[in-house]
């Protein structure tokens, strides 16, 4: 029988990790996805908003128990989140974001959590987890030269005149094809195991590997390639048929693919504080998942609206080229980041393929001065929530 006391605590950790949720939401992963596509004026500010929260939604219940698991339980050595520590991270971290939104400036909600997690983790006596550090620090490092990189050689691609446009476009389309038959989908099994479509395709066609059981699969590489190929030969049609169209039909794909992908990772940390305390009540980590995706929902709707212009406007002059060039690695990062369950900014991925993508063209758009102070809350979100989590918790657990 759980006491009276260990339930309030619980309800204000559930209430503070929705709280946290809409505050993404309402931020990195509400507005970044299709933030390039309203730049490109693909889609209005408003449609945008309303269509990442249902697929921010979608990506939260159907990927996101790695990183919310990692969150979670991998900060920390040798200590186990309370219900204290956990609602004073989520606080913590969830007001410095919100802070962020209604400021204008994108704060990224995986520096704020993660500091804030550590900070209560070390406050209760645990020790850091290293091992992880370098790994989330790794994709932190890399983002910014892989997500620029690639989003400035993709427009560079796009602009070349010795490449038709109707060939580029459906190309690119391919090479994502190919990824998301390669994305694990909680809803497909192989073994009992999540799988994505190229596996559950082979393992339906029950292909041999080949050079034995350590080779490649035969069956994913087809299917991998009969994807890509479907994908290619859609966007090809329809490109022929109308070449605007086309493009805007791609960048929405995209926009869509992001903003799923926002919602796997970003939910675990929203929610992620509280699956140490799941030993406490019978509820399902599932429960946990919709409800952290009902929150993304809540925020996208009524929040993002005004980042989403302030990233489509203030950043770069988008065209329909840069802000697909932008969002294709934004799509790759993200998933990688989902498949390694490490929490990664939405924010930092995005912005830094938008500035990659603006510096094909010349650097037109590109505001400098806005980079900077972006750069410098990222880095002095993570420190504040790390000092003030433990600083907090702390003080909060000598009162108690």
């Amino acid at each position: 029988m759980v006491a009276v006391t260990t339930v309030a605590a619980l309800v204000v950790a559930a209430v503070a990790s929705l709280f946290m949720a809409w505050a993404i939401g309402a931020g990195s992963s509400g507005s970044t996805p299709f933030a390039p596509a309203v730049g490109a004026n693909a889609i209005s500010v408003m449609r945008a908003g309303f269509f990442v929260g249902i697929l921010g939604f979608a990506g939260a219940v159907l990927q996101g128990q790695g990183v919310t698991e990692a969150v979670g339980t991998q900060l920390i050595v040798g200590q186990t989140l309370t219900t204290t520590a956990a609602v004073v991270g989520l606080l913590t971290a969830g007001g410095l974001v919100a802070v962020g939104v209604f400021a204008g400036y994108p704060i990224a909600t995986a520096f704020t959590v993660t500091g804030a997690v550590v900070g209560v983790g070390l406050a209760l006596g645990g020790e850091p987890a290293w091992a992880k550090y370098q790994q989330i620090a790794a994709l932190w490092v890399l983002t910014p030269f892989f997500g620029g990189g690639v989003a400035y050689a993709t427009a560079r691609f796009l602009r070349d005149e010795r490449v038709p446009e109707s060939l580029a476009v459906p190309f690119l389309a391919g090479l994502v094809g190919a990824i998301v038959a390669n994305v694990e989908f909680s809803l497909l099994r192989v073994d009992g195991e999540p799988a994505s479509i190229a596996a559950a395709g082979a393992d339906a066609l029950v292909l041999p590997r080949l050079g034995g059981a350590g080779g490649l699969d035969l069956g994913v590489l087809l299917v991998t390639l009969a994807v890509a190929g479907l994908v290619t030969l859609a966007l090809w049609r329809d490109i022929a048929a109308d070449q605007a169209r086309g493009q805007r039909h791609f960048l929405l794909a995209l926009g869509a693919l992001v903003a799923f992908s926002a919602g796997g990772s970003q939910v675990g940390l929203a929610i992620g504080p509280l699956v140490p305390l799941l030993d406490e009540v019978t509820v399902p980590i599932l429960a946990l998942l919709v409800g952290g995706g009902l929150g993304l929902l809540a925020g996208s709707w009524t929040g993002a609206p005004r980042m989403i212009k302030a990233l489509a406007q203030d950043y770069s002059s988008l065209g329909p080229r840069r802000s697909i060039a932008a969002l294709i690695p934004s799509f790759a990062i993200a998933q990688t980041a989902v498949a390694l369950g490490v929490p990664v900014s939405f924010n930092e991925i995005i912005v830094s393929a938008i500035v990659g993508s603006g510096y094909a063209a010349g650097g037109a758009g590109v505001s400098r001065e806005k980079m900077l102070y972006t750069v410098a809350a990222w880095v002095g979100s993570l420190a504040l929530a790390l000092g003030l989590g433990y600083g907090v918790f702390t003080a909060v657990d000598a009162v108690l």
